[in-house]
């Protein structure tokens, strides 16, 4: 019901005619108050003030799952997309393996020369990530095509993938080849760490890990335990853990959301 409109318990009041003296004094009467009261009042209340400066938007790159891809991240998201539309910009990217016909932004594999397994190294012994490297030089061609980016959201593999790339960020905003990336902080749903011993190393950057994250658990989530989504929150230096009582999911409820927009508005002050 909108503020000005009756009770449902009010009926109408039936217009009354007033004499034609009583009418023509109630006019004068606006007339005055009404110069009287635009008088003293700024330029900006009487609309000759210019346009309002438009906030600034967020520009986040969103990474998805194994057996996803930009489209379907899009709709996986589309709650929480909603939710934080007048903060950020959303730019979605396929893996480059869906190009040729494959998934993922890895699989993991024991050695470079096997044949992908359909694993995407959520879990288990020590592994070896067959396509990091072309989905390394996709992910720093798209900031050179599509960048700069304030921000990373990851879910699932995606959300792993985005844990290594920090690990890539030039922590003092000066790209180099070791660290050819830069943004300022990372959204990390559902993720794990890698169990690549090679790209594990990239963990001990520090540095580069000292960056405002956020990172969204499920408690009832089935494909990545909540264990490694908490394991790889330590990799960082100030993790923000939120804990849903979801699966496998990008939540779209009110309590999250409301996390994700005061993590982004503090982004922007």
């Amino acid at each position: 019901m909108r503020p000005d409109s009756p009770t449902p318990g009010d009926a109408p009041h039936p217009l009354q005619p007033l004499p034609r003296r009583r009418v023509s004094l109630g006019l004068a009467s606006l007339v005055l108050a009404h110069c009287a009261s635009t008088a003293g009042r700024p330029a900006s209340d009487t609309g000759a003030a210019g346009p309002r400066e438009q906030p600034r938007e967020l520009r986040i790159l969103c990474l998805h799952g194994y057996h996803g891809s930009a489209r379907i991240l899009r709709s996986q998201m589309a709650p929480l997309a909603e939710g934080i539309q007048l903060f950020a910009e959303l730019v979605f990217v396929d893996a480059p393996s869906l190009a040729a016909g494959d998934f993922g932004w890895w699989h993991a594999v024991d050695a470079e020369r096997d044949p992908a397994s359909g694993d995407p190294g959520t879990s288990g012994p020590h592994r070896h990530y067959k396509g990091w490297a072309r989905t390394r030089a996709a992910i720093i061609a798209e900031f050179e095509r599509q960048g700069p980016f304030d921000g990373l959201l990851g879910f699932s593999q995606g959300a792993a993938l985005a844990g290594l790339l920090v690990g890539l960020r030039a922590p003092d905003g000066k790209p180099t080849a070791e660290r050819p990336l830069r943004f300022d902080f990372a959204i990390v749903v559902s993720g794990f760490p890698s169990n690549d011993p090679e790209l594990s190393r990239l963990y001990e950057g520090r540095d580069s890990y000292d960056l405002p994250s956020l990172h969204v658990l499920g408690q009832s989530d089935r494909i990545v335990p909540i264990d490694a989504s908490r394991a790889l929150a330590a990799r960082f230096t100030h993790p923000v853990l939120v804990e849903h009582d979801g699966g496998h999911v990008v939540p779209g409820t009110a309590g999250v959301v409301d996390r994700v927009r005061e993590f982004l508005a503090e982004r922007l002050h």
